[in-house]
């Protein structure tokens, strides 16, 4: 079984407002992540909050999954992911799922074909790629998660990815939502209100 964490802790400075809670559609970035995943029948789903806490955590109250609060979110990512993995119980999950709340346009049919792909796969890490691009969400078989919260803080999970770049399987994706993050209010306008 796979589980999803969702990286929602960093703080929004260019967007002005936290990312999870910018809208596509009807929905907020967090709460059609949350669906998505709920869709792909991943066996848990943490969100993960930090800068914002509050404020996302007042939109949850419909969520049942697990919420947890990152209290040194400014380290950056790896922090996120490591208090992601922390809420996890190694004995019922194979992997987990890493999702950034930046990329809220991947879809279900992606998130299910990757979870398919790390059952077939051989390899331990699984990464969507677009047009030769690396791109999110990215599954770590549990048997790497004890490097992942020992990699080095200023690199990140990228560590683990270049350390063990012989166990990536890239799945070439049709879709470019895999690599399309926002991360400016440029990129809201370009890749969700214009769409």
């Amino acid at each position: 079984m796979i589980a999803a964490i969702i990286l929602a802790a960093g703080k929004s400075s260019r967007m002005g407002t936290p990312k999870a809670l910018l809208k596509i559609g009807e929905k907020t970035f967090l709460e059609h992540i949350i669906n998505v995943l709920q869709a792909s029948e991943v066996g848990e789903i943490v969100v993960v909050l930090g800068a914002d806490a509050n404020t996302i955590s007042n939109t949850l109250h419909w969520f049942s999954g697990r919420i947890v609060i990152n209290n040194d979110w400014e380290q950056g990512q790896l922090s996120s992911v490591i208090v992601g993995l922390n809420a996890l119980d190694e004995k019922i999950f194979d992997g987990a799922m890493i999702f950034p709340v930046d990329h809220p346009s991947v879809s279900v049919d992606i998130v299910k074909n990757l979870i398919q792909e790390f059952y077939r796969s051989e390899k331990r890490i699984i990464v969507p790629v677009y047009n030769g691009k690396r791109g999110h969400p990215t599954i770590f078989a549990k048997s790497l998660w004890g490097e992942i919260k020992n990699a080095p803080v200023e690199i990140g999970v990228r560590y683990i990815l270049h350390k063990h770049n012989a166990d990536v399987d890239e799945i070439h994706i049709i879709e470019r939502s895999v690599i399309d993050n926002i991360t400016s209010p440029a990129d809201y306008e370009e890749k969700i209100v214009n769409v």
